[in-house]
């Protein structure tokens, strides 16, 4: 494989903490399924904040950040059933990706990992 794209990220969890508690911001920047799955979590700072990391990650790995109609809650990060983060995107995200790299099919890598004062996720975009 061939890498076309690499984004990281790190978030200050109080920052979050202090976000999530406006809905309108839950709302803006965390898709339905998103908000749905983290009822299931005690600790909804760092799930919040690993995805929030995930998401500018991936932005910064496209090239393009928050722009180009790009929205946050266009990405939608979910774990497989052995807790392996990865990416759910819309045709839109899908779109700007293929037009920017000018390729048909990719792979994204994700990684996850938090501590108490700190979330960080990687991003890799392979074709």
């Amino acid at each position: 494989m061939i890498i076309i794209g690499i984004g990281v990220d790190i978030v200050d969890n109080s920052r979050i903490k202090k976000s999530i508690k406006n809905k309108k911001f839950i709302s803006r920047i965390f898709s339905k399924k998103e908000i749905y799955y983290s009822k299931k979590f005690n600790n909804k700072v760092n799930f919040f904040s690993k995805r929030f990391a995930a998401k500018e990650s991936l932005a910064k790995a496209i090239g393009t950040g928050f722009r180009s109609n790009l929205n946050f809650n266009d990405i939608t990060i979910v774990n497989d059933k052995y807790g392996k983060p990865s990416y759910e995107l819309n045709s839109k995200v899908k779109k700007l990706i293929y037009s920017k790299f000018k390729v048909k099919k990719i792979k994204i890598s994700l990684s996850l990992a938090d501590e108490k004062k700190y979330s960080i996720a990687f991003s890799v975009i392979h074709k």
